[in-house]
């Protein structure tokens, strides 16, 4: 099972994916494209050209996980843009992203640490 905690280190594509590509396609976008093992544990998430849909790419020591979302009204209201292929997203954001909101208004509260 994939759990979003906040621990967990999330990178989106910000170009779009040929949506019939698999685990193994996409672990190779990660290699290839992003330089970036997928063994690590890293989720990668992956959206299609139409903006309709997500996929959600994690290995979690024993195997790999594909997760897809749909949207049944609408299209993604926001998408990272960047030039490196990559962008890393608070795993709180992802969630936001995940139900199709916008993730950099949502208000989140500052992550806890310890005093010392």
């Amino acid at each position: 099972m994939i759990q979003i905690v906040p621990q967990l280190k999330v990178l989106v594509a910000c170009e779009p994916v040929d949506f019939r590509k698999g685990i193994d396609s996409l672990a190779c976008v990660c290699r290839q494209q992003f330089q970036i093992d997928p063994f690590v544990g890293t989720l990668f998430v992956f959206r299609n050209r139409s903006g309709t849909a997500i996929k959600l790419l994690a290995y979690d020591g024993s195997g790999f996980w594909l997760c897809q979302k749909r949207f049944s009204k609408g299209r993604l209201q926001w998408w990272p843009r960047c030039a490196t292929g990559v962008k890393s997203l608070p795993a709180e954001q992802l969630a936001v992203l995940i139900y199709n909101g916008l993730p950099l208004q949502a208000r989140m509260v500052e992550p806890w640490r310890r005093v010392s």
